[in-house]
């Protein structure tokens, strides 16, 4: 099932809708969408190695705004949306203890959950809900997810035939991986704060 899934996403990345679908999942996971924007921007710099950086750009504004939208969130809508967001994944024990941790050190934060693959949509709500500062948030969301982005731009625009080749090899190994890694995510945010 997996392997249908990727050969379909990696179809669909050379489309021409391509960048619409990444613009939404990019702005969806930063504020309410459990899918990481890696699912599109992988395949579609595999399938246009020299669009990557250009990706890691769409990736990194529409990331950026879907934080902001995550602190409206918490902000503005905590008890109707927020609180329900969190009981959906399961975050809502420990989201105090979490709250504060943000407001005391928020870039900090902000940054690591922005830069790793863990969810950042419970950081973005957490730092509305607490009312971090907006130059703050977006300085983080920038630095991280532009980071992220763009690594994976780099690696895949160098290596994007080989890369490609090592996928179609090694594709069972690296859907666990991947998956490992964000379940993982999720167990480090319900257990860690």
């Amino acid at each position: 099932m997996l392997r249908r899934l990727y050969d379909w996403t990696l179809a669909r990345a050379g489309g021409p809708q391509a960048e619409k679908w990444l613009i939404g999942i990019s702005f969806a996971d930063s504020s309410f969408f459990p899918i990481p924007p890696d699912v599109m921007q992988i395949p579609m710099s595999i399938a246009r190695p020299e669009k990557s950086f250009r990706y890691a750009a769409v990736s990194t504004v529409a990331s950026v705004a879907g934080a902001l939208l995550g602190y409206a969130i918490g902000a503005l809508l905590f008890q109707a949306i927020g609180v329900p967001l969190l009981h959906l994944y399961g975050y809502e024990e420990k989201f105090a203890t979490f709250a504060a941790s943000i407001k005391e050190h928020g870039f900090l934060w902000m940054l690591a959950f922005a830069f790793l693959p863990i969810p950042y949509k419970v950081a973005t709500i957490a730092a509305g809900s607490v009312g971090l500062g907006i130059p703050v948030l977006l300085a983080a969301s920038v630095l991280g997810r532009g980071g992220r982005f763009f690594l994976v731009a780099l690696v895949l625009r160098r290596y994007g035939a080989a890369a490609q080749v090592i996928i179609d090899k090694y594709f069972h190994q690296l859907a666990i991986v991947a998956i490992v890694l964000f379940v993982g995510g999720f167990v480090v945010v319900k257990y860690a704060f």
